[in-house]
């Protein structure tokens, strides 16, 4: 009889001890409500025990939790509608104040980040949005870690991951980018030709300067043609000669004529 009550006291004890524990793992903060009312303290990780009608124990994670944010529609400041979807980062720092302040933390954080991600669209540009994301998610963390303090909740990083635009506005963009394409190739081209055009108009004045220069052109133009086969070569007559042959017939006519 003796043994049979020294087992049912080492049966209970041993229910009894196996309600009352928990363990607490390392990214867990353990936060125990006895008869309903929270301990500021809330438990460390690893093995806890708790009284088994009067506690009751909520384990609050505590690791960055990564929430997308559904795309959201707007018309941003220069009235483009666009559709921008985000992702917030975020984790628990005040157990009590996620779990007691308010009924569901995660899902108030994901209203206020799609409010303020609507807020920032109606703020923005088409151009922030699209080349000045840095700013528009310190912006937009910044919006959404005010209230989230008040939960014990910190917003790690807000980041905007895509901004889709209407067919119309990329055909227009497209556009507008083939046209800035074709302007600087343009400009490029007609740079090209002012810069060899001022060459040309150097070795022009040089070949002036120096005859035997011009004929040297000549000669290296009359090898390169003469290289090509089927080729007839027409040679012009030397100006060289002509101004020879001038400077000649007029030192002919100074002379004094013979009388007859």
């Amino acid at each position: 009889m003796l043994v049979e009550l020294l087992t049912g006291v080492i049966a209970l004890g041993a229910v009894w001890l196996g309600s009352s524990a928990r363990v607490i793992k390392q990214y867990e903060r353990g936060l125990v409500f006895r008869f309903g009312r929270v301990h500021k303290q809330p438990r460390d990780p690893g093995l806890m025990f708790m009284m088994p009608i009067a506690d009751r124990v909520r384990k609050v994670n505590m690791q960055i939790v990564a929430m997308p944010v559904p795309a959201q529609d707007g018309i941003t400041h220069d009235n483009v509608t666009v559709k921008v979807d985000a992702v917030v980062y975020f984790k628990v720092i005040d157990p009590v104040a996620a779990i007691v302040g308010v009924e569901d933390y995660r899902y108030a954080i994901a209203q206020v980040a799609q409010t303020s991600l609507r807020s920032i669209i109606g703020k923005s540009e088409l151009d922030d949005l699209l080349a000045n994301r840095e700013r528009l998610n310190e912006g937009l963390e910044l919006m959404i870690d005010s209230p989230a303090l008040e939960w014990g909740i910190h917003i790690d990083r807000v980041e905007i991951k895509d901004v889709a635009l209407p067919e119309s506005m990329k055909r227009s963009m497209s556009r507008q980018a083939e046209a800035e394409r074709e302007r600087r190739a343009r400009i490029i081209s007609a740079d090209g030709e002012f810069q060899a055009s001022q060459k040309l108009s150097d070795a022009a004045a040089v070949m002036a300067n120096t005859p035997a220069a011009l004929q040297l052109r000549l000669l290296e133009t009359v090898v390169e043609v003469a290289a090509e086969k089927n080729s007839t070569l027409v040679l012009p007559f030397p100006v060289e000669l002509l101004r020879f042959l001038d400077r000649a017939t007029n030192v002919t006519e100074q002379l004094p004529k013979k009388s007859e």
